[in-house]
């Protein structure tokens, strides 16, 4: 079951727990009235619940990578390239 968490702080006490198996960090491009950004997800899965982070500036999602423990798997996921049809 997914949770959100709203606080870097939750986040990396999460991260510290016995349960915490893997995170991922995502990077999801996104439009707002023709602008477009990024947002970054951080996703700690647990024993129980997947949780999640979303940031908007990439500088502190950069440092929260730095801070999350040795021991945890952590995998970065982007978009993939879309593969072109041969004619």
């Amino acid at each position: 079951m997914p949770a959100e968490v709203t606080e870097i702080k939750n986040l990396l006490e999460i991260a510290r727990r016995k349960d915490a198996k893997s995170a991922r960090m995502k990077r999801v491009p996104v439009t707002h009235k023709g602008q477009t950004s990024q947002q970054i997800k951080f996703k700690i899965r647990c024993k129980r619940y997947l949780y999640t982070l979303i940031l908007n500036d990439s500088s502190k999602a950069d440092k929260i990578k730095q801070s999350l423990p040795p021991g945890l798997h952590v995998t970065e996921v982007g978009k993939k390239n879309k593969k072109t049809k041969k004619n």
